[in-house]
């Protein structure tokens, strides 16, 4: 009897927590979210997390591991060290909590990867997609708005606490159990990691802000915004596969120029691109130029066969 109490206790205090990390966030009379002055003072990452920082931080490294393991790494050091700047600096006017670690990998889609603990890859289709280096730095800014809110490890915490609402909790063995999964979290594919429609929102609001501090036009993430929209329509197949989680584009645009309209001041000069992203925009397209075969090396290329020429080998008789 003791068993099944303590059974139902636990079953029910999984789900209060279930429904509290469900439960919208009430707003202050002024959200310090939407105001830029209060960055790195305000808590963006409040919410139900079972993760302390130092967990995320081995979790995002384990992660971090793997996609390196699986994934094409750019190794040029001028490109790795110019994105890396970039991101140091829209870290350093962020709300993150953790120092930023930041790969580019070879990966043409226009996006980027957060990971739990301040790990994030740069895929070379957001660089060579960005028409300016405010561009980049929105699309890398949105990213950091998920590192700096902590939306990974919020998202584990609110699947294990449904989990824990549904499952009987004798048969993994209450909170042992539990830590037990915590553990073995490592080993989840990071593809079935989605964040929801919400904290895409946020991140959105968040990179504006950061990209704003930073001293870069917030209107390099809305430019980004109409790349997407522009490809969704081109390819739907392919940009589906890649942004179905994400809200949609056009209402993700009206919302940035309706942030940026009344929650940034406008600024005398903004940074929209420099030399630098030139140059090294032109270096990663020299660089993938090279990586793909030559159109002679391409198996699948239709060979041409020469008729037999009757007069070669022919010497003339004296």
């Amino acid at each position: 009897m003791r068993i099944v109490r303590g059974f139902f206790c636990l079953a029910a205090a999984a789900a209060v927590l279930f429904a509290q990390s469900q439960a919208p966030e009430k707003a202050s009379q002024k959200d310090p979210k939407k105001d830029p002055d209060q960055i790195g003072n305000r808590q963006v990452d409040k919410g139900l997390n079972w993760y302390s920082i130092d967990k995320e931080m081995a979790l995002g490294k384990a992660w971090a591991q793997q996609v390196q393991q699986n994934a094409q790494m750019v190794d040029d050091p001028v490109i790795s060290e110019y994105v890396n700047r970039v991101g140091q600096n829209l870290a350093r006017n962020s709300d993150a909590k953790f120092p930023l670690i930041i790969k580019v990998m070879h990966d043409d889609s226009p996006n980027a990867l957060s990971l739990p603990g301040g790990f994030m890859f740069v895929n070379t289709g957001l660089i060579l997609t960005a028409a300016s280096e405010a561009e980049l730095a929105g699309g890398m800014a949105h990213e950091i708005g998920h590192i700096a809110a902590r939306h990974v490890t919020r998202t584990l915490t609110r699947q294990q606490a449904s989990q824990l609402a549904t499952i009987p909790l004798i048969f993994i063995g209450g909170w042992a159990g539990y830590g037990a999964r915590q553990s073995a979290g490592a080993l989840l594919p990071i593809g079935m990691l989605h964040f929801d429609r919400a904290f895409e929102s946020e991140a959105d609001l968040l990179g504006l802000e950061y990209m704003y501090k930073a001293g870069y036009d917030p209107n390099g993430l809305v430019d980004m915004f109409e790349k997407i929209d522009s490809l969704t329509k081109k390819k739907p197949g392919r940009a589906a596969r890649i942004f179905s989680d994400h809200p949609l584009t056009g209402d993700r645009i009206t919302a940035a120029q309706k942030d940026i309209q009344e929650l940034l001041k406008s600024q005398p000069q903004y940074v929209v691109t420099t030399s630098e992203f030139e140059q090294v925009k032109a270096r990663l397209i020299a660089l993938e130029h090279k990586r793909k075969p030559a159109p002679q090396d391409d198996p699948n290329r239709p060979t041409l066969h020469r008729a037999p020429d009757k007069h070669i080998g022919l010497v003339a008789a004296e």
